[in-house]
């Protein structure tokens, strides 16, 4: 059974990319706790850049994923929407 996307949620799915985002943000933050507290001058620049990455990178995914989704939708009008194939089970 095929089934098609044919609208994106932009605020709703913008919400949600922009936790994992967040999330996966926290990453840079794990690596720059050491750089702010054992590197020198450069390096604690770069630290606290990194200590703040999960509000930059969670703005800056919020900002472009709801900019793709009114592009997708705006596309799927025309060209038709993704298709997946689905199968009930059981």
């Amino acid at each position: 059974m095929k089934k098609q996307l044919i609208r994106i949620s932009i605020l709703q799915s913008s919400k949600i990319l922009t936790v994992l985002y967040i999330l996966m943000g926290f990453i840079y933050t794990i690596v720059g706790i050491p750089m702010i507290i054992f590197g020198g001058r450069p390096l604690k620049i770069m630290g606290i850049v990194y200590l703040f990455m999960p509000v930059i990178m969670g703005i800056i995914g919020f900002v472009f994923f709801a900019l793709f989704a009114a592009i997708y939708n705006c596309l799927a009008k025309w060209l038709g929407g993704l298709e997946v194939e689905i199968k009930n089970i059981d």
